[in-house]
């Protein structure tokens, strides 16, 4: 395949590595000085994202304008979303997956959560989530983090407390904390490193190719 990356940070230099192992070509990469929705995509079969939050909605948006398949694992500017869904579903070809942590750890881990919460109905536990980062981290708390909260109040009708740290180069920590007077549960995740993540978005990239609509990880797991 033929992949743009849109935001030539950290996860998009590895992700650019692992899909050209992989064998693919990185025919684009977007920076601070080449903006994603200024980028030549008429070369390109798939995009992915991961720039910032400021700029992620006009890199997916441009890339779903030109019919190119869209991957985006950047959080903070997901009040935005529905407008792309809804530019994604106009567009005759328009693919888009969406993820706030690509990780199969992870995404396993979000199946815990929920699990634990269908346990804790009806129980006098208080719910909370706890969430460590790295220092350049642009967003806080984490998109991982508001996910993990978002499933819990579906199912418990209550809005967890988030609390956040960022800590030197700690790739990122969740926990998932139920207390009461007399003990207290806790679930844990943590990433060693972001390989992972950057797996994960590649092989969703793999996936999206030639398939229309808005897609979630849960559909490629």
């Amino acid at each position: 395949m033929k992949i743009a990356i849109l935001g030539n940070g950290k996860m998009g230099i590895l992700i650019s590595k692992l899909a050209i192992q992989r064998g693919h070509t990185i025919v684009t990469v977007s920076s601070s000085k080449n903006p994603g929705k200024d980028l030549d995509l008429s070369d390109t079969d798939v995009a992915i994202d991961f720039s910032t939050p400021n700029s992620a909605f006009d890199n997916i948006s441009h890339a779903i304008k030109n019919g190119i398949p869209t991957i985006s694992g950047t959080t903070g500017w997901l009040d935005k979303i529905n407008e792309i869904y809804k530019l994604c579903n106009k567009k005759e070809n328009g693919a888009f997956l969406h993820s706030s942590n690509f990780s199969l750890g992870m995404n396993m881990f979000f199946k815990l959560n929920k699990n634990l919460a269908q346990l804790m109905q009806k129980k006098e536990y208080n719910s909370s989530i706890h969430e460590t980062h790295h220092k350049n981290k642009l967003d806080s708390p984490s998109g991982t983090a508001i996910s993990l909260q978002n499933d819990i109040n579906s199912i418990l009708g209550e809005k967890s407390k988030i609390t956040s740290e960022r800590i030197n180069q700690i790739t990122g920590t969740h926990k998932v904390i139920y207390s009461c007077n007399e003990d207290e549960i806790e679930i844990k995740h943590t990433a060693k490193n972001r390989n992972g993540f950057a797996m994960g978005a590649v092989l969703a990239a793999e996936w999206i190719k030639g398939k229309n609509g808005v897609f979630t990880l849960n559909d490629i797991i």
